[in-house]
């Protein structure tokens, strides 16, 4: 621990039990995130169904994604109840990968996918939000740990799923000829829909033939991704039982009560925000706190909407650039750099848990926003060179990795951690990563495949100019506060007078 003061590393140590159950729920979380691209053209053989009915999956996925994150701002009032929240979405995200093979008809998939949407939601608010409270103002280095284990499941799940996927066509049918001939497309098919890129028009022009005998050996990938995740929510219950919140422990005393913390002094149930994402913004909140209180919560959710749109945007449409032309990239090494840009986005995510301890998250923040804007300069400047490409995904992936857990850290410090700003940042994160999509899709079906760089390069200069008019209103807010913390000294000075 050469890395970390002893002041960290004492404090993990006081809670390394909650601290690596969240981590490994954020797992969870990314092994299941990451799955669906790879695997789709095989499950579409699985469906029988059109390659329009099973682009569907990934807007059921995003859309009960967006659900469960404001549904996670639900489970705040005790520790038991997020812990058991937790172990009932890990164990759900298992209980799909093993039901996904049995998934046979295009709207039954769609409905799994949207029941593990909804647990990824819970899990992504939750998570997020324990550790703010568990850390407050130190939260910012283990919350850049939290977001590397998304990356790290994101990596594993395309490789558990890669021996298994059907490398030609995974339905035999009677005509040979037409066989051959459509395998240099379903080839193509199966790389652009790996970037989560369904939506986008340009699959339309694809023949996918949907009769004949199915053959796929996918289901035991999902197989073994559910066992491989079974660890996540025995983890959570060991850390249930731990804290003696199992009714098999009910004869002892909580370690926690309601209203205790894990361990410190201060409260760890916020009353703000309690009723979830649609509570932050009740109208009796607006007497308690001035308006840039909500203007913060306000830039920070749009903030977030923009760059995890980006990188939605990005993962999902890079492979449909990199074939088009001017690139004209193959599609055996076009369909690397899906996993080039989250291999980047992981080891960033790593290397930032170190930087967060030695900067301030508004350095940070500055540093990355900064870089992404001048990746997509470049990236627009040398659009005809394959190098670049490729070095640009990667450094873009590095450069706006840290930017979620920075801009979580950075809010809910500004706000004194009132419970509201995770559940908000996280819903607007969700919001952001589908919504984008499906804006970049249309953009690029209509205008052609250069408009994919020039959106994402847009799209960053509105977080850069986002992120410095947070800058200006915190500003403003820290102001209000210092003004109102005076008037309420001077008028209790009197009192203390008279008396």
């Amino acid at each position: 621990m050469m890395f970390l003061d002893e002041r960290i590393w004492t404090l993990f140590k006081r809670h390394w039990q909650h601290t690596l159950t969240y981590w490994s729920v954020f797992f969870s979380f990314g092994l299941c995130i990451a799955f669906l691209g790879p695997t789709i053209l095989d499950l579409r053989c699985q469906t029988k169904s059109t390659l329009q009915e099973i682009t569907w999956v990934f807007f059921s996925q995003q859309l009960f994604l967006l659900v469960g994150s404001s549904l996670g701002g639900l489970f705040k009032k005790t520790l038991r109840c997020s812990l058991s929240a937790l172990l009932f979405c890990t164990f759900v995200i298992s209980l799909v990968f093993a039901v996904i093979p049995l998934c046979y008809h295009v709207a039954l998939l769609s409905v799994a996918m949207a029941i593990a949407g909804t647990a990824m939601g819970v899990i992504d608010t939750i998570a997020n939000r324990q550790l703010v409270k568990l850390y407050q103002k130190d939260s910012a280095t283990f919350l850049q740990a939290l977001h590397f284990f998304i990356g790290l499941g994101a990596l594993v799940s395309p490789l558990v799923a890669d021996p298994f996927l059907a490398e030609d066509s995974c339905v035999l049918w009677a005509n040979m000829t037409a066989n051959s001939s459509s395998s240099s497309d379903l080839g193509h098919i199966h790389s652009s829909m790996a970037g989560q890129g369904a939506m986008s028009g340009n699959t339309s022009q694809y023949f996918l033939q949907t009769q004949g005998v199915v053959i796929t050996r996918v289901s035991y990938a999902f197989w073994i991704m559910a066992l491989i995740n079974l660890p996540v929510p025995a983890a959570v219950l060991a850390l249930m039982y731990l804290e003696r919140l199992l009714p098999c422990s009910s004869r002892s005393q909580p370690l926690l009560d309601n209203k205790s913390t894990y361990g410190t002094s201060q409260s760890f149930d916020i009353d703000e925000g309690q009723e979830g994402f649609f509570g932050c913004c009740h109208p009796a909140k607006f007497h308690s706190h001035p308006a840039s209180f909500f203007v913060l919560h306000a830039l920070g959710g749009a903030m977030l909407f923009i760059t995890d749109g980006i990188i939605g945007s990005y993962a999902g449409f890079l492979y449909t650039y990199a074939v088009s032309p001017p690139l004209l990239m193959s599609h055996k090494t076009a369909g690397c750099l899906d996993s080039i840009f989250w291999a980047a986005i992981t080891l960033g995510r790593l290397a930032f848990i170190y930087l967060s301890y030695k900067y301030s998250p508004s350095k940070l923040l500055t540093f990355s926003l900064v870089g992404v804007i001048l990746v997509q300069c470049l990236l627009l400047i040398f659009y005809t060179s394959c190098e670049f490409f490729f070095v640009g995904t990667c450094v873009l992936g590095l450069c706006i990795s840290s930017v979620f857990p920075s801009v979580l850290a950075f809010t809910e410090d500004i706000l004194e951690y009132k419970g509201c700003a995770t559940t908000v940042l996280v819903t607007c994160a969700s919001t952001g990563e589908m919504m984008l999509q499906l804006l970049t899709g249309f953009v690029i079906h209509s205008q052609g495949s250069y408009s994919f760089l020039l959106c994402c390069s847009i799209s960053s200069l509105i977080s850069f100019c986002l992120f410095l008019l947070f800058l200006y209103v915190k500003y403003i807010h820290k102001n209000l506060h210092t003004d109102l913390a005076e008037n309420t000294e001077m008028k209790e000075k009197p009192k203390t007078e008279e008396s």
